[in-house]
């Protein structure tokens, strides 16, 4: 096992990472937790599905934090039709003077932030193309594949109340987000506050290159776990099953399927990130908590009478804590 990352290197690294952090919560208030999870999950190298109503700073919060990031930043407005080839590019015809021959033209995939808007509005197949670049960072076309740049971060948003003209994600797609965040309306002091923000606010200047970008991750990936951490947690993913001996009464009856050992996998990885975030130098279990329930609101899916009912992840997730509880 890869020793751990040294004191200095660790309160550095923290301290660049705050510094995004902190920058990108001066444009976004009253959601400082959803603007550290959006950082850690950046940090560790996953994807963020954010979902939030119209008029909530989706689009906004991710442009701001591709203002702070030295990298290429690409940007695909998801519509019914929307086709793959829009998105990761494809092969085209070149009449040249040797004669005729394909070469790829690549997409606004390949870029190192991507934001997908309203990604629930493209079609399924559109939706698929991203599986490849998300899991395997590259595109296949012609029978040859292509590399995304490095580091490559995907953001999507999602509008979970219009419903008309919208394509649910699959359970398969859903899984390749390491969190979904969800934004929620303002309390009226800091809607007052968000009213007397600029419209045009000042560009911010990049706070962070690929290179460092890439050293904090590798530092992330290394921050040691507790003790009988990866047995917390997959005591709590085990719990999301309706059917496991560990599942709390209110999972039993409100969850159709559990999460994926990919949940714990993220809620891991997030873990390491917010603990590197947070300048410490092992993974506490404030850390497993707050990476926990981002990690798993979109990995179990509810029985239809739960959804008609009202009862959300978030409170089954709460219910696994309760009985289950990470110290």
């Amino acid at each position: 096992m890869p020793p751990a990352p040294e004191a200095a290197a660790i309160e550095d690294a923290a301290a660049l990472a705050l510094r995004l952090r902190d920058e990108l919560a001066r444009g976004h208030l009253g959601d400082g937790r959803a603007v550290e999870l959006l950082v850690a999950a950046l940090l560790a190298d996953g994807h963020v599905l954010i979902q939030g109503a119209p008029g909530l700073g989706k689009t906004r919060l991710v442009r701001a934090l591709a203002g702070l990031l030295e990298l290429d930043f690409g940007r695909v407005q998801c519509t019914p039709d929307l086709m793959p080839a829009d998105v990761t590019g494809g092969e085209v015809l070149d009449e040249g003077a040797d004669g005729r021959s394909f070469r790829f033209v690549e997409g606004p995939v390949f870029c190192q932030v991507l934001l997908a808007d309203e990604i629930n509005r493209a079609t399924p197949r559109t939706q698929s193309s991203l599986l490849e670049a998300m899991e395997e960072r590259q595109v296949s076309a012609g029978g040859r594949s292509h590399p995304l740049p490095r580091p490559f971060f995907l953001c999507a948003t999602q509008n979970p109340i219009e419903l008309e003209g919208t394509y649910p994600l699959p359970e398969a797609q859903l899984d390749r987000f390491l969190f979904q965040l969800e934004l929620r309306r303002p309390e009226l002091g800091t809607l007052q506050r968000i009213l007397e923000l600029p419209r045009t606010p000042d560009e911010a200047r990049p706070l962070m290159n690929a290179a460092q970008l890439l050293e904090l991750r590798r530092l992330a990936a290394l921050v040691p776990l507790p003790a009988g951490a990866t047995a917390a947690v997959a005591t709590a993913v085990h719990a999301t099953h309706p059917d496991a001996d560990e599942a709390p009464a209110e999972v039993r009856q409100h969850v159709r399927y559990g999460a994926s050992p990919r949940a714990g996998i993220a809620t891991l990885a997030g873990a390491r990130a917010l603990a590197l975030l947070r300048g410490r130098a092992h993974v506490s279990p404030e850390d497993l908590r707050d990476a926990l329930l981002p990690a798993l609101r979109h990995r179990v899916l509810l029985r239809y009478e739960a959804v008609a009912a009202g009862v959300s992840v978030d409170d089954l997730v709460r219910a696994v804590l309760a009985s289950h509880p990470v110290r």
